[in-house]
């Protein structure tokens, strides 16, 4: 087997950049299945998230990365940029993510932890925003300056725009090397995981800009029986006013966000769901190293 397998290519790809510029949404469009929550609130993303891309003779194991920011540094939050600091040390390519603008402060900051030995390609992302296509050109010319970047990309993750040609690029700079991962498999996570990050997509998506980032989900219990899996998961709130923002009137809203999470787990585990959610209260959560060490931050 090992033989058959030597003009295979095999690596570790770092989605880096700021808060949301598309890294989850690209995840997971390459590896055909929503394993990275998404939504339109920034910093979405709070673990390194491994999904698994294999083709006839290359592996790409992508790693979604929080977003990284300068701003709100509370606890949670420094741990969350002290992992993508972490990642970008571990991996054989950077697919540095941004929006249609010049590269900014933050950027720069990012780009300054990266290892000068690791290659680097710049995804500028949501093109599709762009009615002026000379501004594109322009931003490319701007970052090419920079002396940074392997390779320059415009794309829209949205509108799947270069996608291929992103992915024959960055096949190029993956070691030759036998594949780490079955070809089958999606992620590195289980699905006691990827059911609480389903339950706190639902909640980002449909609390609208009620309830800030101090929310957090714990499954606490995940019980298998056939194609049944019984899940009991908490909502981790810090302060009590804001209990009344996710169950909603007579309790309505928090079924919503059940229900809707139900529904994306039988359609990701290919089976029947019995989901039962409620909330607590852990006032501070987010700055106590030792509640965050106990959600996987």
């Amino acid at each position: 087997m090992e033989s058959s397998r030597i003009n295979t290519r095999c690596g570790t790809i770092a989605i880096v950049g700021q808060p949301n510029v598309g890294k989850s949404t690209l995840l997971n469009y390459f590896v055909g299945s929503k394993l990275s929550i998404t939504s339109r609130k920034a910093q979405t993303t709070r673990y390194q998230l491994v999904g698994i891309f294999t083709d006839k003779d290359t592996q790409y194991i992508f790693v979604d990365t929080p977003g990284y920011q300068l701003k709100h540094l509370n606890q949670m939050n420094k741990s969350l940029n002290k992992s993508v600091n972490q990642a970008l040390k571990d991996v054989d390519l950077i697919l540095f993510l941004s929006e249609p603008n010049e590269i900014d402060e933050t950027d720069k900051k990012i780009l300054q932890m990266i290892p000068n030995s690791t290659p680097i390609l710049l995804i500028i992302n949501k093109i599709d925003l762009i009615k002026d296509k000379s501004k594109i050109l322009a931003l490319m010319g701007a970052a090419d300056k920079l002396d940074k970047f392997e390779e320059i990309i415009p794309t829209s993750v949205k509108k799947k725009n270069n996608l291929l040609e992103l992915l024959e690029s960055a096949r190029k700079y993956l070691p030759q090397q036998p594949f780490i991962y079955d070809q089958d498999e999606l992620t590195d996570k289980g699905e006691r995981f990827l059911a609480g990050e389903i339950v706190r997509e639902k909640l980002f998506r449909l609390t609208g800009q009620e309830v800030p980032y101090s929310v957090a989900v714990e499954i606490e219990k995940f019980e298998q029986e056939g194609d049944l899996r019984r899940i009991f998961a908490v909502i981790i709130v810090d302060h009590e006013s804001l209990k009344p923002m996710i169950i909603g009137n007579k309790g309505e809203r928090l079924k919503e966000i059940s229900k809707s999470a139900r529904l994306d787990m039988e359609k990701l585990f290919g089976g029947k769901v019995w989901l039962e959610t409620w909330v607590k209260v852990k006032t501070g959560w987010a700055d106590d190293l030792r509640a965050l060490k106990s959600l996987g931050l």
